[in-house]
């Protein structure tokens, strides 16, 4: 019985091994490589920032914050224009 087990153990062994050396081994991209392929990955990764950017910004753009804002200071420069005016056309 301990001769059956041995041969089995012995059979997987050897499957596993032979499956093993079967697979195809992926390569690691020498430093030459990496660097010939770094301009591409830096442009991707320009554009993809740069959509990222172009988006915030509109969202920024739209916000009801950024709305808020802008008729703030409007309305405070236009206070200013005003003030402005007065005190120098009354002198």
């Amino acid at each position: 019985m301990k001769l059956y087990l041995a041969v089995a153990a012995l059979l997987l062994v050897l499957l596993a091994h032979t499956e093993a050396q079967e697979e195809p081994t992926v390569e690691e991209p020498t430093v030459k490589e990496h660097f010939a392929n770094i301009h591409t990955k830096l442009k991707e990764f320009g554009e993809d920032l740069s959509e990222k950017a172009i988006s915030a910004l509109k969202k920024l753009e739209e916000s009801e914050l950024a709305s808020k804002t802008r008729s703030w200071i409007t309305e405070n420069i236009e206070k200013l224009k005003q003030k402005i005016d007065e005190t120098f056309t009354t002198k």
